[in-house]
């Protein structure tokens, strides 16, 4: 029975209990066993939870850790690798053994799974990024359950151009792409913890519990704690749910979706982001950065206007027409991010000025708005999100 003592109780009822669609990460540590190797136990018990889920007519993605562990493991190398090469290597070694263990997991539930590699590239391109969403969909539909991986081989901190950076975070992207209903983080603790370290039921305000993080990391995995957070954040500044839980509870799936008071929920924000704005607030990196004066961030936060270049102070970044980029107050706050209509030359030339000026200024029939305010995503932290 539900403990409806519970402050996430009546969001468990509401959310968890009727959810359609989710996504699932697996941490390292949940899919190696202590000597390193592989934990098929444990993979046999996360597919046979799946699919009962399926049952339920959700739909699960799986976005799992693990290739770098099991590369390890096949190698009889006893920490993670700090080398780039070796990490590419290890990785590539790895990720084949993981699937095939994966793939049978499933298979003693019926079911079939699927693998995609992906890199940051994929999430910055509009088009590779709806293909991604468009990809799992049909998966779904083929009764396929779809795995999902940071590609390793070239992910890697080198190549900072192509990294998600931690698998946690990858997961959020996924569900904000879906979008799936609700993000789960399965590790090997009960939720994230206070400072007692007792389970926190309920998160409201997820910035300020990063403040409780502790810098937790396992021998193989590159994230811990702080990188869960984060992704929660990412999931419910969309306006999705998340939760943190313990992947070693027992049916933990299961009592996770009957509502039962199982890890760490996270509050989502008022007002769901459709999929565009979802891409342009949470997920394409900026380009630049845009300093606004405090007129012009009244104007963006309390009247949801555009953003107009006599309120632009600076900038900084080399951007095209187009590009997602950050716009920040004069004290440093993140406000907003939108896709801009100038080049950043071009801005250059006309910020600070009016729009009768622009069209002297460069040469050509220009736009009244640097960033229209259908193309404007506020942040979560101000006091009007659009």
């Amino acid at each position: 029975m539900n403990d409806n003592t519970v402050p996430s109780t009546p969001l468990r009822q509401s959310v968890l209990a009727n959810a359609h669609s989710v996504v699932i990460k697996l941490g390292t540590q949940l899919l190696t066993s202590r000597s390193g190797g592989l934990d098929v136990r444990f993979l046999n018990s996360i597919a046979r939870q799946i699919a009962g889920l399926r049952q339920r007519g959700i739909e699960v993605t799986v976005v799992s850790s693990g290739a770098i562990g099991a590369g390890c493991a096949e190698l009889d190398i006893d920490r993670r690798p700090r080398d780039v090469a070796e990490l590419q290597a290890v990785a590539a070694v790895g990720q084949p053994r993981l699937m095939v263990q994966l793939r049978d997991a499933f298979a003693k539930v019926d079911l079939a799974c699927a693998q995609l590699l992906l890199t940051r590239g994929d999430f910055d391109d509009r088009v590779r990024f709806l293909n991604i969403r468009n990809c799992i969909m049909h998966l779904h539909r083929l009764g396929c359950v779809p795995i999902i991986n940071e590609n390793d081989t070239v992910a890697v901190e080198e190549i900072e151009s192509l990294r998600v950076g931690e698998n946690d975070l990858l997961a959020a992207m996924i569900c904000n792409a879906l979008p799936a209903d609700v993000l789960i983080l399965l590790t090997v603790v009960d939720g994230l913890q206070d400072d007692k370290r007792k389970r926190i039921d309920l998160v409201k305000d997820v910035q300020e519990s990063l403040s409780m993080v502790r810098q937790d990391q396992s021998r193989f995995g590159r994230g811990g704690m702080r990188a869960k957070v984060e992704a929660a954040r990412l999931a419910t500044d969309a306006g999705e749910i998340a939760v943190i839980a313990n992947g070693r509870s027992k049916d933990v799936l299961a009592r996770l979706f009957d509502a039962e008071p199982v890890g760490t929920v996270f509050a989502p924000a008022p007002r769901k982001l459709d999929s565009r704005r979802r891409w342009i607030g949470l997920t394409k990196r900026p380009a630049g950065t845009i300093t606004i004066d405090n007129g012009a961030a009244d104007a963006l936060i309390r009247r949801g206007k555009s953003l107009l270049a006599s309120g632009i102070t600076g900038l900084t970044g080399q951007f095209d027409r187009g590009e997602v980029v950050m716009v920040r107050d004069i004290a440093g706050r993140d406000v907003a991010r939108g896709l801009t209509n100038y080049r950043s030359d071009e801005l250059r030339r006309i910020m600070g000025k009016r729009s009768s000026q622009f069209e002297k200024i460069l040469g050509r029939p220009a736009f009244s708005e640097v960033i229209h305010r259908d193309n404007l995503m506020l942040r979560h932290n101000t006091d009007a999100v659009r």
